[in-house]
């Protein structure tokens, strides 16, 4: 009988070698995550009190080859966690940063709108139709100044305006 006759292929041998070494750097990256929030953010995931100091010691550590030690021994504890606690902090980590995400992608649409205005005319028309209610008179005279001050090199307020216009028309709250 070989050696391969003698493997049963029914048996789990589990993750293979570089599968372990992808959950590794997986974990090690979220430890360097975990490790840039703010002490007040930490509180709030469920972390083992010796992970929690860790990951405070970190913003101690100036020397890069410390660093990159430090890194990896975090990256030792988090190999220690459970894959359910794993999906807990990552959780939280969602919670944590989720909102800055959501809104800053909410401002750069705001913006991309705005840019349309200044350069294509039926974009004006375009959000006319999508809100009636706008105050298409004051809209049209700030993109009229806001074109204005771009080409004199003048502060531009009305372009900030027009920002705040379009905040106000189009906030999630509405």
């Amino acid at each position: 009988m070989s050696y391969v006759d003698a493997i049963d292929p029914d048996e789990d041998l589990g993750p293979s070698k570089s599968e372990l070494k992808r959950q590794m750097s997986e974990r090690q990256k979220l430890a360097e995550t975990l490790a840039k929030f703010s002490p007040e953010s930490l509180k709030t995931v469920p972390l083992e009190d010796s992970l929690r100091a860790a990951l405070l010691e970190t913003a101690k550590i100036k020397s890069f080859e410390g660093i990159r030690r430090h890194k990896q021994y975090l990256g030792k504890l988090m190999r220690s966690l459970t894959d359910d606690e794993i999906a807990a902090i990552r959780k939280q980590i969602d919670v944590i940063e989720g909102p800055g995400r959501v809104e800053t992608a909410y401002l750069h649409r705001l913006e991309r709108l705005r840019e349309r205005l200044l350069s294509h005319e039926e974009a004006l028309t375009e959000l006319i139709s999508q809100h009636p209610n706008i105050d298409v008179q004051n809209l049209r005279t700030l993109i009229r100044n806001a074109r204005k001050e771009k080409e004199l090199n003048k502060p531009p307020k009305a372009y900030r305006e027009i920002f705040q216009v379009l905040r106000e028309l189009l906030s999630p709250r509405s």
